[in-house]
């Protein structure tokens, strides 16, 4: 069940409006995850420089380097799950980092004070549609994306691994 994203205050709503504007989404490709990243890192989680939207920092391992990575995603929570989108902005190319979780599915998460391990998939047909029409309900931008790209957007449904581990013993 996807949880709808809580009623954003005035200040929240000027910060969303502004992040799908040109110099909004310019800004929120380029400058927004330099300063998500040490933040999310620092506080686990809890706070990112985008008031009212829901951000989470995925640490997956590079499908080339090897290297570990760090992501700061809008997320939506989806029961035990999480979803992202790998929107890119609405650019033409998959984010690096769907690479790396295709390459390498086993990430963790900051989200909330907490950090936990997830194993994640792409989502298929069915299930891509139902929780495309979702996120596009959760969050305006996903829309403009889609009409940015000729490119599908892949939904990446992130599964916690202790739940998955239970429900296969």
């Amino acid at each position: 069940m996807l949880v709808p994203q809580r009623p954003m205050n005035r200040v929240e709503r000027i910060v969303a409006r502004f992040l799908v504007s040109r110099p909004g989404h310019w800004f929120g490709l380029y400058v927004l995850p330099r300063l998500d990243r040490p933040l999310l890192r620092l506080s686990r989680g809890r706070f990112s420089m985008s008031p009212g939207q829901p951000i989470l920092l995925l640490m997956s391992t590079g499908a080339k380097s090897g290297r570990r990575r760090a992501t700061p995603l809008l997320f939506l929570p989806d029961g035990d799950n999480i979803i992202v989108l790998a929107s890119n902005g609405g650019l033409a190319r998959h984010p690096s980092w769907y690479y790396n979780v295709q390459a390498h599915p086993q990430v963790t998460v900051y989200r909330a004070g907490q950090t936990k391990r997830y194993l994640a998939r792409e989502a298929r047909d069915e299930e891509r549609a139902e929780l495309w029409r979702k996120a596009m309900d959760y969050y305006v931008g996903f829309a403009l994306y889609e009409q940015w790209t000729k490119r599908q957007i892949p939904v990446i449904v992130l599964q916690h691994e202790l739940l998955r581990t239970r429900q296969t013993s």
